[in-house]
């Protein structure tokens, strides 16, 4: 069931010991934005298996000192890399023209779907001594194999480009599309900037309003002045909110 009450989420993907600084930089900017760490991150065990967080103890600190300011964590893949082929017209397309070969979960089987899954959660979840709050897969992406996974791994909240639901009961928290940007090429980024001032006017109706920021984000002024300028603009009448606001009382 939709909830009624007007929110903004935040997020910050990709958060590995491989953009620990671009990472720093944009939590101070949300923080900033947001009266403070009311923001979700989006973990990556070992970023296209080059940062492993198990390996790097300054790095798990650091996920701790976040999660006891308050921030929501999130799993985010394993590798966020995809190594899979892809059959099917749909598939292909996305995995071609949706990400630069990053969306680890639109190929994968349910079996190895799950099990990146639950190393994953638990990963996490022994750093933090803490449940983590969901699962979001690297670019949104879910095939079929993730897709009946995310039924078994037992996680509370996931969220893909229009929504975010319950992997639980199925049911949906919130509808509309994620207001992000794309920092990979000039292309994109003249896209981003487009598409993130159409949008932000359109999503002003909209009860929940989810903005994502990407640690490329970081490297490009004129993508962090409109990260600044969407901010800005939908968080008039708004709350900061927690994605577990969504799922109602505890």
């Amino acid at each position: 069931m939709l909830n009624s009450e007007r929110r903004l989420l935040a997020s910050i993907h990709d958060v590995s010991p491989r953009f620990l600084d671009p990472v720093d930089r944009l939590a101070d900017k949300l923080a900033g934005h947001l009266g403070g760490p009311r923001f979700a991150m989006l973990v990556v065990p070992d970023h296209w298996g080059e940062a492993p967080i198990a390996g790097d103890a300054g790095f798990r600190a650091r996920l701790r000192d976040w999660h006891a300011a308050g921030v929501e964590m999130f799993v985010h893949g394993w590798y966020h890399r995809d190594e899979a082929a892809h059959s099917g017209s749909v598939a292909s397309f996305k995995a071609r023209h949706m990400t630069a070969g990053e969306g680890e979960f639109l190929g994968l089987a349910r079996g190895e779907a799950l099990r990146r899954m639950r190393e994953g959660r638990a990963l996490i979840e022994d750093i933090l001594s803490a449940p983590v709050a969901g699962f979001i897969a690297p670019a949104w992406l879910y095939g079929p194999g993730a897709m009946a996974a995310l039924g078994e791994a037992g996680f509370a909240i996931a969220e893909d480009h229009m929504r975010v639901w319950s992997p639980l009961t199925g049911g949906t928290l919130a509808r509309g599309p994620v207001l992000t940007w794309a920092s990979r090429s000039r292309s994109r980024i003249a896209g981003s900037l487009l598409f993130s001032g159409l949008a932000g006017r359109a999503l002003g109706r909209m009860q929940t309003v989810r903005i994502a920021v990407h640690p490329g984000d970081a490297s490009v002024p004129s993508l962090l002045e409109s990260i600044d300028r969407a901010f800005v603009r939908l968080s008039h009448g708004r709350m900061p909110g927690r994605y577990g606001d969504l799922l109602g009382p505890a």
